[in-house]
């Protein structure tokens, strides 16, 4: 069974342009405490490498793509997040890294919580220990 959970988002356009749409309730499954982005992400450099307590993500690219690598300790997945209507939840406890970022790309994230360095794990040794987790499978 899949880690990876993609939000079900209606696109909406015509000749004009398309509009995505993410509403609290409707498509956010918390409230939003704060929302972030990437940008200018050199070519090469890797980010993430970390999990969360307690904080809840929703991630997008709305230009460009990257290769989300996501990890609950049990399984590890990847998956290209490359459209404005293909959005991610990252939950708790899910160590995360982002890779091959497009020159053009902006990573959008939802956040469920207002930043706290103390909720990052930010070694994965001590994240595995926290989980209590054994052998891991790729996928």
């Amino acid at each position: 069974m899949s880690m990876i959970k993609f939000l079900d988002v209606k696109t909406k356009g015509d000749d004009r342009g398309h509009l995505v749409a993410l509403e609290y309730k409707n498509d956010i499954p918390f409230d939003i405490k704060r929302v972030y982005y990437l940008t200018d992400t050199k070519e090469g450099v890797p980010r993430g490498f970390h999990a969360h307590r307690e904080l809840v993500q929703v991630a997008v690219c709305v230009s460009g793509r990257c290769l989300m690598k996501l990890d609950n300790g049990s399984l590890k997945e990847e998956v290209w997040l490359d459209s404005p209507d293909k959005v991610i939840v990252i939950d708790k406890m899910i160590w995360h890294e982002m890779h091959e970022f497009s020159t053009d790309c902006v990573l959008l994230v939802l956040a469920s919580e207002v930043y706290d360095e103390r909720d990052y794990i930010r070694d994965y040794t001590a994240f595995k220990e926290l989980l209590g987790a054994s052998e891991i499978d790729v996928i």
